[in-house]
């Protein structure tokens, strides 16, 4: 893959694309070719672009923003019984939930 000197700009040709399809196992025609070839340059320049303000002091991340885990501690608390939750229901066997069958007799 050629790279322009004094430029970020990164070239892919059609027989590298070709040459990565087929290790993909990947059958493009050359209407493909013609189509990918352009998009995966513009990645690759964006790749380079993002690789030149890139510096040591700057801390890897996969995210934009800071995230921060906000899912509460799993603590027990209180809750219904199976007969409280069991009450209000038009049916019910064995503590579970009684409902009609989906699927007939033919599964």
């Amino acid at each position: 893959m050629p790279e322009i000197p004094g430029s970020s700009r990164v070239e892919i040709t059609r027989d590298e694309v070709r040459h990565l399809a087929d290790l993909a196992r990947i059958d493009l025609d050359d209407a493909e070719l013609d189509h990918i070839a352009p998009q995966l340059s513009v990645i690759l320049e964006s790749i380079a672009s993002i690789a030149e303000v890139a510096a040591a002091d700057i801390p890897p991340t996969s995210h934009a923003i800071p995230l921060t885990n906000v899912f509460r501690d799993d603590v027990i608390v209180p809750s219904l019984t199976a007969e409280q939750a069991l009450s209000g229901a038009p049916a019910s066997e064995q503590q579970r939930f009684s409902v009609p069958r989906i699927l007939g007799d033919e599964q």
